[in-house]
């Protein structure tokens, strides 16, 4: 990993803050979600009503927009990293495992990521329907439910495989 060039190092920095920035803020994104609602049946809390909907809604556009875009620099910063660096994913198995995890991640967090794309535009239209962004919102709670912990921790994961780099094999020359 050494012998690698800066742009890749630039790169793995980007993915690097662009993975905190998007677990920062998919972290507040459904701490600000969930706190709509009460039971599992996903009614809206007594505090919200027809006079404060519509900005409390609104306040929840930076958090979905900056999920939004460190999210799509996450996965292409990743996968530049990846193709300039040129690291053996045979002595690398650390990196093998992240590579692994955001692919098998991807096909979901694009199907919850058109979801919130479709919120964000009603959103930023100025003219939205209330009640259409919350059955979105509803939606999005309920499809792949128990998803978003599980990414959460996956890519929280990948901290303890950069930190320690565990599976990796020494390159010895052969004699």
């Amino acid at each position: 990993m050494k012998n690698i060039s800066t742009i890749s190092k630039m790169l793995a920095v980007f993915s690097l803050i662009a993975t905190s920035i998007w677990v920062g803020s998919y972290l507040s994104r459904l701490f600000i979600v969930y706190q709509f609602f009460e039971g599992p049946d996903l009614i809206l809390k007594n505090y919200i009503n027809e006079k404060n909907i519509d900005g409390i809604l609104f306040s929840l556009l930076p958090a979905i927009v900056l999920h939004f875009i460190s999210f799509v620099v996450m996965i292409v910063a990743t996968i530049l990293f990846y193709l300039t660096s040129k690291v053996s994913l045979r002595f690398n198995g650390w990196l093998f495992i992240i590579l692994i995890a955001v692919l098998i991640l991807l096909p979901f967090e694009i199907y919850l990521m058109l979801i919130d794309y479709k919120v964000m535009l009603a959103l930023n239209s100025g003219a939205f329907d209330s009640t259409q962004i919350i059955q979105m919102l509803k939606h999005r709670i309920t499809d792949l439910s128990s998803f978003s912990i599980v990414a959460l921790l996956t890519y929280s994961s990948f901290y303890y495989f950069i930190v320690f780099q565990p599976l990796t094999k020494n390159i010895e020359p052969k004699l």
